[in-house]
């Protein structure tokens, strides 16, 4: 694995060994603070702009002022690329928090955003890509406002656990009997060569790579239905699959130990990764070509 020493904290560049924040910060204690996390291929970001207009959205949304703005985060970001010298595939972690303060609950005056990012290498889960995965169903318990990606993880890591637990990928959520999302990711059900999905409300994230899923579709002729789908329509599925930064176009082939369709990746998901892996430019060991 790639050793990447270099970080950004604020807009200074720093050894990772170095960064310290006072034990009376806002992130630490309160979770009080937005993320992102950004893939990176072959030393290239992939929707970098996505990624940062997201962040921006979510500090507005819980009033965290960054102290930079889109154009120089951008600048930032590909310096801590250069800095780093990344030329294979990896990801950054992006925080910003409300700033370090005595732990009161209002908000403190005149306190700076604690912000940082940094580099770690990520390789591409050919095996998974090509096979697919398994995955639990969860009730959703998460707050009414996921489209800001806060800090605020505890059900989605708890979610995530049973789901390794139980020999499995991910957790679907579900609220009501209709299905959210992922515990780190959005999921898709293919029926009659239809796409359907959550709508993009406040009940889940608008992921940068759903984003792209819906443009795929639409270039392929595919139908992008934003629309619930409830955990019973999921064994009537001639497909699933679920997207994010990290896991890209996965296919699902268990839901809570039950085969979809004949157990393997679609045609469907099949089109929409290679799509993907164009629009990423990724070169080397392409998940299309080896299927």
């Amino acid at each position: 694995m790639a050793n990447y020493p270099i970080i950004l904290s604020q807009t200074k560049f720093t050894h990772r060994d170095t960064l310290q924040y006072p034990y009376e910060e806002r992130g630490l204690q309160f979770g009080d603070g937005v993320y992102e996390v950004i893939r990176i291929y072959n030393g290239k970001y992939y929707l970098l702009e996505e990624h940062i207009n997201r962040l921006f959205r979510s500090a507005e949304a819980v009033k965290i002022a960054l102290p930079f703005t889109k154009d120089e985060l951008t600048n930032l970001l590909n310096t801590l690329l250069q800095k780093n010298e990344v030329e294979t595939d990896a990801k950054v972690y992006l925080q910003a928090t409300r700033g370090s303060a005595p732990r009161e609950h209002t908000f403190p005056e005149d306190v700076p955003a604690n912000v940082y990012a940094y580099v770690t290498a990520l390789s591409r889960n050919l095996e998974f890509l090509k096979n697919g995965v398994g995955t639990i169903t969860k009730r959703d318990v998460r707050w009414e406002n996921c489209y800001i990606k806060s800090l605020n993880l505890l059900p989605n890591v708890l979610a995530k656990q049973e789901a390794k637990e139980h020999g499995c990928y991910e957790a679907i959520l579900h609220k009501d009997g209709f299905v959210t999302e992922c515990s780190s990711s959005n999921v898709y059900l293919v029926r009659n060569g239809e796409i359907f999905t959550h709508p993009a409300t406040n009940n889940i994230l608008h992921g940068c790579v759903r984003i792209r899923v819906e443009q795929f579709a639409k270039k392929l002729g595919i139908p992008f239905n934003e629309e619930g789908f409830s955990v019973e329509d999921i064994a009537l599925a001639d497909e699933l699959f679920l997207s994010s930064s990290t896991s890209e176009i996965m296919p699902i082939i268990s839901v809570d130990g039950k085969t979809i369709a004949d157990g393997k990746p679609g045609a469907t998901t099949k089109q929409l990764q290679a799509e993907y892996e164009k629009d990423a430019v990724i070169l080397p060991n392409q998940v299309t070509q080896t299927t």
